[in-house]
């Protein structure tokens, strides 16, 4: 006879950072009910992905089941926890609830997309309970670097499971709570079956440091700031925004929300409360009517995107905002990996024009909003889960996790990977089974496959060019005209002078000669001589082939 269990997989945010989506089952295996947590998307690389927005899952697991799912709760408000939900959300058409903050954060991002499909959400208040189905959902305060994250207890008939969200302990955030050990502790008391837990700071000795303290330096250094200051953060960061407004305050600064946005952001936190008590922000048209000495930008554009507002600053490109010699720019944020570059280049714009730049590299003008290895051992004493599941990290990440969870006496401990079924239990977690996953790529308007011929096809051409060559062919197999030739992407000339576009055009006529005169009427014949030999030829004058199209019309 089947029997009722419990199951975890993860399709996404294991083995990467972001992309967070996780799956829990409840039944037998041929009959089971599904909660989804979080539905995230990473961020592509123009080098690797040219053309591509946003990663998002795959979750053509999930639309087959959609019949079984009984929800998709949001851990907290991050991209890389809903980003994914406007486009993948239509094709589920699931119950989706958030608390407060989240669900009103991510409605103002859904309005601010056009076309986007109306997505209804349901409120739970925080620090509130959920039953779906089977499950029942705790959601426990964490701190973190956005109002309302929430660590989610989720009750089965087969045991608790913690699923910490992303978290950290600050005793002094800025905004919302500290992380709840009372009531994680009492959860450890009353048994915890597994512990799926947050490991982006698992190779980081000690504790984070807190927001309280990068409030301090961010007054020192806005209070000392002769001239205009301007401040980027993560948008979504309202304790931050919190505290530069403050130490503007103090300063006798009036602060200049710059980008859209963290203006959708501040107009959020306001509605919901999480800026009560702090001054009115002005609108970025008045930047220039005040003095310098009077002013605060705080600007989008921490991780160098290049249509932020710090970007436009930089290339001195902005219509209302600039910025000159004696100014200061802090940077109350961290690259995160991948964007070194870009954030590189901002930097360099900036101290180009002489302004003062300011990173954590020099001050502690940012901290994580995750947890070191002092912080998950104190998550693993207040719990005393018998399994843990190390999530939300890159493969060095899970097994530094993993290692610190068995150094401390967790039972059992289980590294996975996106798309690993992990059955749990009373004797452990053992992977049964391997469920579709993989990646999405937004192009545009579009979503497509990552196994498409699309970004690759992209990625050559960024590399090596194209050649495209018109033959016009006779039904004898003559050619009947000139061939017609464009190259995009080639170099004019070989290393010796040579015209390559002269080149390509001997390759083609070659080609088409050295074909035996029968063969020379069959079309397809004719085009693969003709785009082997234009390759063969570019190569050995450039040691690059490039993708080659020859389109031959039959007249």
């Amino acid at each position: 006879m089947a029997q009722n269990e419990l199951v975890f997989a993860p399709l996404g945010g294991v083995g990467e950072i972001g992309m967070n989506l996780s799956i829990y089952g409840f039944g037998d295996e041929r009959r089971r009910q599904w909660l989804i947590v979080d539905c995230g998307v990473s961020f592509a690389s123009e080098e690797q992905l040219p053309g591509v927005d946003l990663i998002l899952p795959d979750i053509r697991f999930l639309v087959e089941e959609r019949k079984n799912i009984v929800g998709l709760v949001l851990t907290h408000g991050h991209e890389d926890h809903l980003g994914a939900l406007i486009d993948l959300w239509p094709r589920l058409k699931v119950p989706l609830y958030a608390t407060p903050f989240t669900a009103a954060l991510f409605e103002a991002k859904r309005l601010s997309e056009p076309g986007a499909p109306p997505v209804p959400v349901k409120v739970v208040p925080v620090g509130g309970r959920l039953t779906l189905g089977p499950f029942t959902i705790d959601f426990i305060n964490v701190a973190h670097s956005i109002p309302e994250s929430n660590a989610l207890a989720i009750r089965t008939p087969a045991g608790i499971v913690l699923h910490t969200g992303d978290w950290k302990i600050d005793p002094t955030p800025l905004i919302g709570a500290p992380t709840d050990q009372a009531r994680l502790t009492a959860l450890g008391d009353e048994g915890v079956l597994a512990l799926v837990g947050d490991s982006t700071n698992a190779v980081r000795e000690g504790r984070s440091p807190s927001e309280a303290d990068v409030a301090r330096t961010l007054a020192d250094l806005i209070r000392s700031a002769p001239a205009r200051v301007a401040v980027t953060t993560f948008a979504s960061h309202v304790g931050r925004i919190r505290a530069v407004a403050d130490a503007a305050r103090a300063a006798d600064r009036e602060v200049v929300i710059v980008g859209r946005a963290m203006e959708r952001v501040t107009q959020v936190a306001r509605e919901t409360g999480y800026l009560d008590g702090v001054q009115d922000f002005r609108s970025v048209e008045s930047y220039g009517y005040l003095p310098p000495d009077k002013v605060l930008a705080l600007c989008t554009g921490s991780q160098g995107e290049p249509r932020a507002a710090l970007a436009r600053i930089a290339e001195d490109e902005h219509p209302e905002v600039t910025l000159g010699k004696g100014d200061r720019v802090i940077f109350s944020s961290r690259a995160i990996p991948g964007n070194e570059k870009a954030v590189g280049r901002v930097i360099n714009g900036l101290v180009s024009q002489g302004i003062d730049v300011i990173t954590d590299r020099t001050h502690l003008v940012h901290v994580s909003g995750h947890p070191r290895r002092a912080e998950l051992l104190d998550m693993i004493a207040w719990v005393r889960p018998k399994i843990l599941i190390p999530a939300h990290g890159e493969p060095l990440h899970l097994a530094e996790h993993a290692e610190l969870a068995r150094g401390a006496g967790v039972p059992h401990v289980l590294t996975c990977r996106n798309g690993d079924l992990v059955r749990l239990g009373g004797d452990g977690a053992q992977i049964i089974d391997e469920l579709p996953s993989g990646r999405l790529y937004k192009d545009g308007a579009l979503l497509v496959n990552a196994a498409s011929k699309t970004v690759s096809a992209r990625r050559r051409l960024s590399f090596a060019g194209i050649v495209t060559v018109a033959l016009a062919l006779s039904e004898k197999g003559v050619l009947v005209a000139d061939p017609e030739i464009e190259l995009i992407g080639i170099p004019e000339t070989d290393a010796g002078g040579a015209s390559m576009m002269e080149i390509v055009r001997d390759a083609v006529e070659e080609a088409f000669e050295s074909l035996p005169k029968p063969r020379r009427r069959d079309p397809d014949i004719v085009a693969e001589a003709a785009r082997r030999g234009v390759r063969a030829a570019i190569a050995e004058r450039w040691n690059k082939k490039p993708m080659c199209h020859v389109h031959v019309l039959e007249v």
